[in-house]
């Protein structure tokens, strides 16, 4: 899967003993969970969490403690070298007698930092969040975790080479890179790099779960999130509570099919933004039909390739960009005006704008442990042989992202750490959760969601038709809000239904309106916005 959301963080190159921005600053204590007695399944360490103040001002101001778990760097070795983990907690609201335990969040990636979802809870409506301690975490290798992963904070500089390798130069220039960054990681990451598996991620959680002295955990995991959730699920089934998995990944396509399946995905999100352009050329002047818009912007692409614009956004760089309008319609309204405005007043600044968030430049901890996750969960094909004919196939019906896909996974063919063998996924021993899609999500293909429901027998499925955002939950849908509070304040669901699809629908949020076009249709009323996600409100930046 194509991390997509970049977070910015500092990263250090990374050995052992190497330091890392801290989580909190400052000597105050704010209380200590001193060791407690091994509990089944926390592989023997009984780490103990410090709890100070956090450097992170939003943490600060929403009443956060931080600090760092310890936890094994090999899971085969649990008395060995231990490595240590960010975490963020904003404790229960409700009285002790109220309280409904533990909230771990993971916003995806594999790569994002968490640290800053311990604020997550306040957006749950009816304050059904507040009886949950909300905890937020960098897992290994990400952001304030020690050591963080950092191969090439420069790989995502501009002006890149074509993405698709129409040419045996273009080619072996974009392999030659992929060799060089995996190289990079297995040069600076060292032990940590075998190390790096979303099984070892999920025993960390239940790590974090022993030092907060739980017997059981609630999680809530959007995007990737929801594999690592999957995942801890089949490995700890009696330490799971209460879960809601946004935005499904399918763990039979785990990792190479899913990003194939991506491509696809994408090309049909795109070509329905293209279709909403037209809908209002009155108002962007970007061609009356999808097919114009669509012939427009590749058109504005291949200009690119012989001058960038302002010297940084060439043709990988304006993809990049614009992939963002196949992820979130809550990028549309900009998106076109960034468009627009390249097109009819060639402001550069504000693709460069976009470019940067789009692809963070400078700081590649996020595409690092992507590839550290992805690379080391299973073994990728070793021909690129295979990479090439599935690539060009899916790029004869997808070529809006398939190449730039593949070239973001490429690292795989030459990672120097051992691929492991993904866990069968098995949801029968686990009570029931939620899980929630839109029926267009590009990134986690809805498919994921079914296939996820028929593993997990005592699950429900709310199901949003025709949506084409991705991990949006939270986002002020009531009609799913309203089912998600429900549920973590009751544990109530929707009625599991027989067959295979969903358990209850909802309507997605609304495509955005320009508010020139709403101003023309109805002078007095303001134009309907679709606002960021509580995901993307709580963290620092958003690629995903």
């Amino acid at each position: 899967m194509k991390g997509r959301l970049i977070v910015v963080a500092g990263t250090v190159t990374v050995t052992l003993i190497a330091m890392a921005p801290a989580a909190w600053a400052g000597a105050t204590s704010a209380g200590t969970a001193g060791p407690r007695p091994s509990a089944a399944g926390s592989h023997q360490l009984t780490p103990q969490i410090a709890w100070g103040t956090c450097a992170s001002a939003s943490l600060r101001d929403a009443g956060a403690q931080c600090g760092y778990v310890a936890v094994p760097l090999d899971y085969g070795h649990p008395n060995g070298t231990t490595i240590k983990l960010a975490v963020s907690r904003i404790p229960h609201k409700t009285p002790d007698a109220q309280y409904q335990g533990l909230m771990l969040v993971n916003p995806g990636g594999p790569g994002a930092s968490g640290l800053g979802l311990s604020r997550l809870g306040q957006f749950v409506p009816g304050q059904a969040g507040d009886a949950y301690d909300w905890i937020g975490f960098d897992p290994r290798g990400v952001g304030s975790s020690i050591p963080s992963l950092s191969c090439d904070p420069d790989y995502f500089s501009p002006d890149r080479p074509d993405y698709a390798p129409t040419n045996q130069t273009l080619e072996k220039t974009w392999l030659a890179r992929s060799k060089s960054y995996a190289t990079a990681c297995g040069r600076n990451a060292g032990a940590l790099l075998a190390h790096m598996t979303t099984v070892d991620w999920a025993k960390d959680m239940d790590n974090i779960r022993a030092a907060l002295g739980q017997q059981q955990i609630n999680y809530y995991g959007f995007s990737y999130g929801t594999y690592l959730g999957q995942v801890y699920a089949t490995l700890f089934p009696q330490r799971v509570r209460r879960m809601v998995l946004d935005s499904n990944v399918d763990p039979r396509d785990v990792w190479y099919q899913a990003n194939l399946n991506q491509d696809v995905a994408f090309q049909k999100n795109i070509e329905i933004w293209f279709g909403w352009l037209a809908r209002y050329d009155s108002v962007y002047h970007l061609g009356s039909t999808e097919a114009a818009v669509e012939k427009l912007w590749y058109s504005e692409k291949n200009q690119l390739r012989a001058h960038p614009a302002a010297g940084t956004v060439g043709p990988d760089e304006w993809t990049d960009i614009f992939l963002l309008a196949g992820y979130y319609q809550s990028t549309w309204l900009d998106l076109a005006d960034a468009f627009a405005g390249w097109v009819h007043d060639a402001d550069s600044a504000t693709l460069v704008d976009w470019y940067n968030d789009a692809d963070g430049p400078g700081d590649d901890n996020t595409f690092a442990v992507y590839n550290a996750v992805q690379c080391t969960d299973v073994q990728w094909p070793r021909s690129w042989n295979q990479w090439r004919r599935d690539n060009w196939a899916t790029y004869r019906v997808a070529p809006f992202e398939t190449w730039g896909n593949a070239w973001f996974n490429a690292p795989c063919l030459y990672w120097p750490a051992k691929a492991d063998k993904p866990v069968k996924v098995d949801g029968r021993k686990v009570g029931g959760i939620l899980l929630i899609d839109e029926t267009l999500d590009a990134a986690t293909p809805y498919e994921g969601s079914l296939e996820v429901r028929r593993l997990f027998p005592h699950a429900s499925l709310i199901a949003e038709p025709g949506g084409t955002s991705h991990a949006n939950t939270l986002a002020g849908n009531a009609c799913v809000d309203d089912q998600i509070a429900a549920y973590l304040a009751s544990g109530t669901l929707p009625g599991r239904r027989h067959g295979d699809g969903p358990d209850t629908l909802c309507a997605p949020l609304p495509e955005p309106v320009p508010a020139a076009a709403a101003a023309r249709a109805a002078p007095s009323t303001a134009a309907p916005q679709i606002g960021p996600s509580a995901l993307h409100q709580v963290l620092p930046a958003v690629r995903r």
